[in-house]
């Protein structure tokens, strides 16, 4: 009976699991293969701190292409904000915050720019942001020209893509030396939140007589998902715990999860990227949301641009380069559909996850760069194809 319940909950909501299921079996093939040393504390913790840069622009683009729209921009967007908050702290000779909160207006201003172009001038987002893209290539090697490397002396900017949370006990005491305790306690309250969120939604569903799953497929998947999360929460706690990137990383997709599920805006955004004409016919302005979803886009290559060049603790002339490509690809593995009106948050985020683990695996076994370029595209077509597949099945 629960298997009959499993194969009919996995062909029902196979787009959802599909993501999940692939990041299991890429952490188990590559854990295989490095003898563990994929799994370990430290590359699992080098892995998430990669990926937060990757996981913000994701989280944007997921909007964008919901709306079915596109924007190609963002990578050198955010090679050239990380090196405005450089020159900002070297130059300038502002403090931390206010240069982060420079690159932030400036990358809602380009944002709001594109879509102005997009929603008001009616020029296509692929041509738009291409445009974009040109401009903030050459914007980024004007302000390099010089240094061609700009080194960030700032320890408190530094610290955000290299540093960690404070523990609550010192290092040394007795009570699980060797783990960090902070992030064991928001591990476990991460969990519980969880399931409480999921019981409280099944309930409300219930309430109003809508499908949800089996009780016994319900228990297994929650199951499932408090384990993953418990081991992910053990692995991360043993190398210094969680980092300032990945905490940043969850409040952003807190943040957005809330608005894209919880609000009339998430509301109207997958009202237009499923009809725009009806969405309009029904009160909903386009041009507004239009506006909205890619003046955040530009806001998000603000914060991504902040993470890369902290963690590189410099800004160069090639930062930037393929996050576009990245990013696009982490929102469809994650599940966005390329029709538009499908796509979640939380799914990018895994997306990234799961790309940035093909090249970690890939890096720890000595993988020919061109091949992985090869292996990272023939999963991006995967993902388009699984797309498109699924829907054929549900039309």
């Amino acid at each position: 009976m629960i298997l009959k319940d499993l194969r009919s909950a996995l062909r029902s909501n196979i787009r959802e699991y599909g993501m999940y299921i692939a990041l299991v079996v890429i952490m188990g093939i590559f854990t295989i293969a490095t003898q563990g040393i994929f799994i370990s504390s430290r590359n699992i913790a080098n892995l998430l701190n990669q990926t937060g840069y990757i996981a913000i622009l994701a989280i944007g683009i997921t909007l964008v292409i919901v709306i079915r729209h596109i924007d190609l921009s963002i990578g050198f967007l955010s090679g050239f904000l990380g090196a405005v908050a450089a020159i900002a702290m070297t130059s300038w000779g502002v403090s931390t915050w206010v240069a982060i909160l420079v690159v932030l207006v400036l990358g809602t201003l380009a944002g709001l720019l594109t879509g102005y172009l997009v929603a008001g001038v009616g020029i296509p987002a692929f041509v738009a942001s291409l445009a974009g893209w040109l401009i903030y290539r050459g914007a980024l090697l004007t302000v390099t020209l010089k240094t061609g490397t700009i080194i960030i002396p700032n320890e408190d900017f530094n610290a955000i893509g290299n540093g960690y949370i404070p523990d609550i006990l010192p290092a040394d005491t007795a009570f699980l030396p060797e783990l960090h305790k902070l992030t064991l306690l928001l591990g476990i309250l991460a969990i519980v939140w969880l399931n409480v969120r999921a019981f409280q939604e099944r309930a409300s569903r219930q309430k109003y007589g809508l499908e949800v799953l089996p009780g016994d497929m319900f228990a297994l998947k929650q199951l499932f998902l408090s384990v993953v999360l418990s081991l992910i929460t053990w692995v991360v706690a043993g190398y210094n715990g969680m980092s300032w990137t990945l905490a940043i990383v969850i409040v952003v997709a807190l943040i957005y999860n809330f608005v894209t599920t919880r609000t009339v805006l998430g509301r109207h955004i997958y009202a237009v990227g499923g009809n725009p004409e009806a969405a309009e016919l029904s009160g909903v302005s386009v041009k507004k949301i239009t506006l909205t979803v890619f003046g955040s886009m530009g806001m998000l290559c603000g914060l991504s641009g902040v993470l890369f060049a902290s963690r590189l603790q410099s800004a160069t002339t090639t930062a930037g380069t393929l996050f576009e490509l990245d990013a696009i690809a982490a929102a469809y593995i994650g599940g966005v559909s390329a029709a538009g009106g499908v796509g979640k948050v939380t799914g990018s985020i895994v997306g990234a996850i799961v790309y940035m683990s093909l090249t970690s695996g890939m890096n720890l076994l000595g993988t020919d760069i061109s091949l992985q370029y090869i292996i990272r595209g023939a999963v991006l077509v995967a993902a388009v194809i699984f797309d498109v597949q699924t829907r054929k099945a549900k039309s």
